[in-house]
């Protein structure tokens, strides 16, 4: 996007979370319908799963949404070809284009975005977007990020030529990493990007040479940067995203930068879902962009912006509740999400000194025949793998992969030093809180 057509699609954005709340539930309704035919006009796999709910061309407008079918990640990877609306766009095409290109490429034929995804399946699955779509989405992030700010503030922010951090996984087609580089980029803002993975000595060398004035990333991560920091922050904002953020760490960042602390909520089903500010006391769903459906089950998502790759009813399994509505803003409103926060594994280094690994740059791990798996940390010097292998599976083949490729973690990150066991489970259990299993358990013992 051009500067000048960012700056018209923001300002329209803007103005809808100003609308009265009749004039945005009308806009999300007739969205919604738009969807729901695009759906049943242009993919098999929609086509077949709404006609065996008793929906079809004559009644999809009128039909509640309770009615249609729901659908969860796998049903998705296992249907990707029948539910994507592009004619012989394929996923093994996707997976051809992202094995083989650079991820700097980073679109396919220059009309479509690609976003990786660790499915179950031992391969990567993928969410696509088109342009139109990719756009959208974009203008959705760069309103929460700069949710409590007018126009004329944003413009004021854009002369001041900010710089921007940002610190999460950013080594793969990760749905954080590419949105939040082609915003800024949109923006016309200076960014340094530093990967969850990156040695500490680095990270700490890196943020004193950019001095950054906007943090976006991880929570963990950005507490382990203030933690570990030798450099004195000058902070104007904090824009986490990735992980929930809790209570207390909001506390935290609140106290130790002074300046305002966004939370966003985004999937790569739809990058752009929410936004927490600091003062709602829950988090605004973006319904001109999506149709959120709050159930004790799970959170079920409808996309209203992405017609390449439909998304209805669709599982996300983390969890919260709905608040009333208040008369700061006409969008929907929960409270936090209670999704996945992973803590952060330490480690001494050859050195003796204290590295880290992050449990999200590793999260990404496709090994074929490799069903599920969760790290426990035991000690500054060793951690276990459980594995959760799919029945009938080369078991040595997988094991010889899996430690390949963690050799190859610990070396980047400094930490060849550190021991560790892999062992096959018979299944890997979801945590009862949150819906989603824990990928580190953290068991030390002393050293």
């Amino acid at each position: 996007m051009t500067f000048t057509n960012l700056v018209l699609k923001l300002a329209a954005a803007k103005l809808n979370a100003k609308l009265p709340r009749s004039v945005i539930r009308k806009m999300q309704q007739k969205r919604l319908r738009e969807m729901l035919i695009y759906a049943y006009d242009h993919s098999p796999y929609y086509r077949k799963a709404f006609n065996a709910a008793g929906i079809n061309r004559l009644n999809i407008s009128d039909a509640p949404i309770e009615s249609f079918p729901t659908m969860d990640k796998q049903t998705l990877l296992e249907n990707f070809d029948r539910i994507v609306t592009i004619r012989n766009l394929t996923q093994e095409k996707l997976r051809s284009f992202d094995s083989s290109e650079n991820v700097d490429q980073k679109t396919l034929g220059g009309k479509f975005h690609l976003i990786h995804s660790s499915g179950s399946t031992g391969k990567p699955g993928y969410f696509l977007y088109d342009n139109n779509a990719w756009d959208t989405m974009l203008i959705g992030i760069i309103r929460a990020a700069l949710w409590d700010m007018s126009m004329l503030d944003i413009f004021r922010l854009k002369l001041s030529k900010p710089k921007i951090l940002y610190i999460a996984a950013a080594d793969g087609r990760y749905a954080g990493a590419m949105a939040v580089g082609d915003g800024l980029d949109d923006l016309g803002f200076e960014k340094l990007v530093l990967d969850v993975q990156t040695p500490l000595d680095e990270l700490q060398r890196k943020l004193r040479q950019f001095k950054p004035d906007i943090i976006i990333g991880y929570p963990t991560a950005i507490k382990m940067l203030v933690q570990t920091a030798d450099y004195k922050f000058n902070i104007q904002r904090v824009i986490t995203c990735g992980e929930p953020l809790s209570a207390n760490l909001r506390k935290y960042f609140k106290k130790y930068f002074k300046c305002r602390i966004l939370n966003f909520y985004g999937a790569s089903e739809s990058i752009a879902i929410g936004v927490e500010d600091d003062t709602s006391g829950g988090m605004y769903l973006f319904d001109d962009m999506n149709y959120i459906e709050i159930s004790d089950g799970g959170i079920y998502l409808t996309c209203l912006y992405n017609f390449a790759q439909p998304l209805i009813r669709y599982k996300i399994s983390d969890k919260s509740e709905k608040m009333p509505y208040d008369n700061k803003c006409p969008f929907s409103k929960i409270k936090n999400i209670l999704g996945r926060s992973e803590d952060i594994m330490w480690f001494k280094n050859a050195e003796g000194k204290d590295e880290f690994l992050h449990p999200l740059s590793i999260e990404g791990l496709c090994v074929n025949g490799l069903l599920d798996y969760q790290f426990v940390q035991k000690s500054d010097k060793y951690f276990e793998i459980n594995a959760q292998l799919r029945y009938g599976a080369d078991s040595s083949k997988i094991l010889k992969a899996l430690d390949g490729y963690m050799r190859k973690i610990l070396k980047l990150n400094g930490l060849s030093n550190i021991s560790f066991n892999i062992h096959i489970v018979n299944e890997i259990n979801a945590d009862k809180q949150t819906g989603k299993k824990r990928l580190v358990v953290c068991e030390r013992l002393s050293a």
